[in-house]
């Protein structure tokens, strides 16, 4: 399982992401991250805001609680989960 992190009320964890990809779905993990599969360009932030979706909806959370932290501009991410525990992710991520 990919490395977790929780502080102040927040979970934060690593994801790669997959633009322009057949669907959008949580495809596994690639080494310390997990990889996510966007069917949307990276284009005017469209692939952050379909990561942001696919992760509030898998982790049944609003989207405002999904943020993205760290590269914005990259394939290789750092979102952070307001409102969940870290047991909580590694519960509902698993079951995806």
């Amino acid at each position: 399982m990919i490395p977790i992190r929780e502080n102040a009320g927040a979970v934060s964890f690593a994801v790669k992401v997959h633009p322009r990809a057949k669907k959008n779905t949580i495809a596994g993990e690639v080494g310390d991250a997990l990889k996510i599969s966007l069917t949307t360009p990276p284009i005017e932030g469209r692939a952050n805001k379909a990561c942001i979706e696919l992760l509030a909806e898998t982790l049944n959370v609003p989207r405002s609680s999904v943020t993205i932290a760290a590269g914005q501009s990259s394939r290789n991410k750092v979102v952070r989960v307001a409102g969940l525990t870290l047991e909580q992710v590694r519960e509902r991520l698993a079951l995806s």
